[in-house]
């Protein structure tokens, strides 16, 4: 088997021909070393299905996906927002109420905020 045109779909460097391995998940060269005489590292595995007898191929990508956005952990109120960001919460509700940080609040009146942007905001300011 003769490696693919292009590079390896997780960590993007071309792939040697015994360094070359197809996802069985997305169907995608990856770098999985075949041979112990030569160094390389693995972008992926491979293992025995133990039901159909068969080797498994998966790239790290499949295995662990990255999180989707919008996760629920990336929504921070007031005190989190503040400890993300280094900052006193005062300083980051001030920053809310002036318009520098994007924010939502609640009709109880808590702030909400995306991790990304108290993050940027923190970045930013320091």
């Amino acid at each position: 088997m003769t490696a693919p045109e292009g590079p390896c779909s997780v960590c993007g460097l071309p792939i040697l021909s015994h360094m070359f391995a197809t996802c069985d998940s997305c169907g995608k060269a990856y770098h999985l070393n075949q041979r112990t005489d030569r160094p390389g590292t693995d972008c992926g595995q491979v293992w025995i299905n133990e039901e159909h007898l068969g080797l498994e191929f998966a790239c790290d990508t499949c295995l662990n996906p990255p999180e989707p956005e919008g996760n629920l952990d990336d929504i921070l109120d007031l005190a989190e927002a503040a400890q993300a960001a280094g900052m006193t919460e005062s300083w980051i509700s001030d920053a809310a109420a002036a318009g520098d940080l994007r924010h939502r609040r609640t009709s109880s009146g808590v702030y909400l905020f995306e991790r990304r942007d108290v993050l940027a905001y923190a970045t930013g300011r320091k």
